[in-house]
């Protein structure tokens, strides 16, 4: 995906850098095979604009998603990132948020919560990643055309954030503000709560390879306000 991979590096030179933070919520990769596949060209590539990031001062934050939560020491070190065990949470411009990829969230989707329960175990993570790099690859290629495979059995329903886990989410954490991605529904949804209100906002998926392209990103600014960013830089109503 040559164009979705020029808008990212675009977003990382002309919008991350001006930035203090940087949090990457994860499948930023279609895979992740091990830290030991840094070398592969493609990859390497995509961490080395991360490192100018971070060495140019801004604070770089990794959590993973459902297609790359096998990110580990290996890639930090070398993209000069910090990885984050969610649900992360923390204050921002005196904002009380919390930031998870959002798979974790779908549990009305019974048959993949039981596979991610598999695979998040150290154990299998372990004997995973003892397999030589080409048989890891080709067992994830398999897994992909699988996922394809039953997603197209699915309703949008099953593959969306259950509102009950949204609201152990927000009660267990104590946030006004919960940000996740992994849906693919780039929205701001809002709930009442005593005093206020508390605010879920959904990161866009990226693909510019196609005729409608899409993407984008979340800003929290100074003073506290959220803004939804399109592919353009420009605020989204």
């Amino acid at each position: 995906m040559p164009r979705t991979t020029q808008a990212f590096l675009d977003f990382l030179q002309h919008h991350a850098s001006r930035t203090r933070q940087l949090y990457l919520l994860g499948d930023l990769f279609e895979y992740w095979a091990g830290d030991d596949d840094l070398d592969t060209p493609y990859l390497r590539q995509i961490v080395e604009a991360l490192r100018q990031l971070s060495d140019a001062g801004v604070a770089l934050f990794w959590l993973g998603g459902n297609r790359d939560f096998l990110v580990a020491e290996g890639f930090a070190e070398a993209a000069g990132a910090t990885l984050l065990a969610e649900p992360y949470v923390t204050t921002i411009a005196g904002r009380k948020l919390t930031l998870v990829h959002g798979d974790a969230q779908c549990t009305d989707d019974v048959s993949y919560m039981a596979f991610r329960a598999q695979v998040r175990q150290p154990h299998w993570q372990q004997e995973f990643l003892r397999m030589p790099l080409a048989k890891r690859k080709a067992i994830i290629a398999g897994m992909r055309d699988q996922s394809r495979a039953a997603q197209r059995e699915k309703s949008y329903e099953i593959m969306d954030v259950n509102a009950a886990a949204i609201d152990a989410l927000f009660d267990a954490t104590g946030a006004e503000l919960l940000i996740h991605g992994h849906t693919h529904r780039p929205a701001r949804h809002s709930y009442p709560a005593p005093g206020g209100e508390r605010l879920r906002y959904v990161l866009p998926d990226w693909d510019c390879d196609t005729e409608a392209p899409r993407g984008g990103w979340i800003a929290i600014t100074a003073d506290g306000a959220v803004r939804r960013i399109g592919l353009d830089g420009r605020e989204l109503a």
